[in-house]
């Protein structure tokens, strides 16, 4: 029988438990899938795409080298496998499981419903450490161990290729998809990915624990596997095993930099643990994608929202210099380092007093190592909606002095402001006229006024969030959130456990991914 491999965001052969068990099946036939309503989706962008098409690229070059190229086709899931039948009659379809955003969700319960009429038996295999309809979290700390630990799975020596048409490769641009000039994107492929895990883990990393606050620093010192693992260039198996392996080859290092190094890999470790611990809440309730996690919430920010206010943040234009230069560095690169992601997130809910949908999709678009997973319950924890995490109003001017003290990272993003001197940089604000016609600048003009006063609008939104955070039918709804979602962090063992003194998960900002 025709043994079909559907590939979604798990780009590569390596540690591919559906290729490898479909190969020992029967004839395979490899396939991609260019569904248009996954594309017009409102948290689709060019700079995805560009990523993905570059990664199939390879994909199919090392499957032909197998024996069997990769099947692209265009159009929905079901219409798709229904011509194939139509075709070929029955076949075994073969797939990770996939926690994606609302429309995939719907697109596989419309597959299953599809394969079960059909007769299909469509086999999906989990991919990382989310469990599929799992009842607690009790013991899920464990589990996750479990998986990582297992053998990573060899890619088939050869396959048993199945005479079909492979197709062209799509085109650069989708037709459902604006223009997204990102000049610094990552470039996708398992060849990349291969290299920054390397990279990472004998060069650049040894310092990930105190550099990964900074963009001056994370650029070099942050993993950059992010958009590898959310479209599965790489599995977070192989990161995990690779990290975890490089521990035991530090022994031979001098004493200071060896441990320099275990601390680095240990917090690396720790958030790939993290990373599927926020994934976990998205495959638990779906409606995160969509909705407030605590019901006290609703209505919190939803009428209150200003375009005006959003267009200047998701522009990089609202006066607050080093959230501006972050937004246009990630516009620009489609990545940004955690704390200022963070950053980011809480100026929109905060002091810009933005409902999370709308900034959770213009960073979803931007961001090329978007996943919903992660995304969305982090967003919510950042707009301080989860009924169960610190609230963090983060200081953009305190954020700007502490990780850019200088001002190298905002006059590269800010270049009507390179003039200035350091002292006024954080705050151009406080500039009076023969100030600013000494830096050749005029406010207002050159370079905006702030939207709103930062001190003032922080003290406002923290007087708006406590509010509603009182009560016992608050508390109630939190225990029960915790209940349902909460870390249970006494599981991990201690190659696994995150760095000591780690934030516990009531804590946690949008630091989960590494980066």
């Amino acid at each position: 029988m025709l043994q079909v491999v559907w590939f979604k965001r798990d780009l590569r052969l390596h540690d591919h438990a559906p290729l490898a068990q479909a190969a020992a099946a029967g004839p395979v036939l490899p396939l991609y899938l260019v569904e248009p309503g996954l594309w017009q989706q409102p948290d689709a962008s060019g700079r995805h795409w560009a990523f993905i098409r570059e990664s199939l690229i390879e994909l199919r070059a090392a499957l032909a080298a197998l024996g069997a190229p990769l099947v692209i086709r265009r159009g929905e899931a079901v219409a798709v496998f229904e011509a194939l039948r139509q075709k070929r009659g029955a076949f075994a379809l073969w797939s990770h499981e996939e926690t994606g955003n609302g429309w995939s969700y719907g697109r596989d319960l419309a597959v299953a419903d599809w394969a079960r009429q059909h007769g299909i038996a469509w086999t999906e295999v989990a991919q990382n450490g989310v469990i599929r309809r799992m009842r607690s979290r009790d013991g899920w700390a464990r589990r996750w161990d479990q998986r990582m630990s297992a053998a990573v799975i060899a890619a088939p020596l050869a396959l048993q290729a199945v005479d079909v048409d492979p197709g062209p490769m799509p085109p650069e641009a989708l037709p459902w998809l604006a223009a997204d000039p990102c000049p610094g994107r990552q470039p996708g492929g398992r060849s990349q990915a291969e290299a920054a895990l390397h990279s990472f883990l004998t060069e650049r990393g040894g310092r990930y624990h105190r550099e990964l606050s900074s963009p001056l620093t994370a650029v070099e010192s942050c993993s950059r596997l992010s958009p590898h693992l959310a479209f599965g260039t790489l599995s977070l198996r192989e990161a995990a095993q690779a990290a975890a392996g490089q521990l035991r080859r530090i022994d031979h290092l001098p004493p200071e930099e060896r441990q320099t190094w275990t601390r680095a890999l240990r917090a690396f470790i720790g958030r790939l643990h993290w990373h599927c611990h926020f994934i976990q809440k998205l495959e638990t309730e779906p409606r995160l994608e969509f909705e407030n996690t605590h019901p006290a919430c609703d209505g919190l920010r939803e009428s209150a929202f200003d375009d005006t206010r959003f267009r200047a943040w998701a522009e990089g234009r609202t006066g607050l210099p080093f959230v501006d230069a972050c937004m246009r560095s990630l516009i620009a690169t489609g990545w940004l380092n955690f704390r200022m992601r963070a950053m980011l997130c809480a100026v929109s809910s905060y002091h810009l007093w933005l409902h999370w949908r709308e900034p959770a999709l213009h960073l979803a678009r931007l961001f090329t190592d978007y996943e919903p997973g992660i995304h969305y319950p982090q967003m919510q924890m950042q707009s301080g909606v989860t009924g169960i995490n610190t609230i963090r109003i983060y200081n953009p001017v305190k954020q700007g002095l502490d990780q850019d003290p200088d001002g190298v990272f905002m006059r590269r993003w800010l270049p009507e402001l390179a003039r200035l001197p350091t002292a006024l940089l954080h705050t151009p604000w406080k500039m009076d006229e023969a100030a600013q016609r000494a830096a050749g600048i005029r406010l207002g003009r050159d370079y905006p006024l702030p939207v709103v006063d930062p001190v003032e609008a922080a003290r406002i939104a923290r007087d708006r969030i406590w509010a509603v955070r009182k009560g016992q039918d608050f508390h109630r709804a939190a225990d029960a959130i915790q209940e349902r979602h909460g870390s249970r962090m006494a599981g991990l063992p201690p190659t696994t456990r995150p760095p000591r003194r780690r934030k516990p998960d009531s804590q946690l900002g949008l630091d989960l991914d590494p980066g």
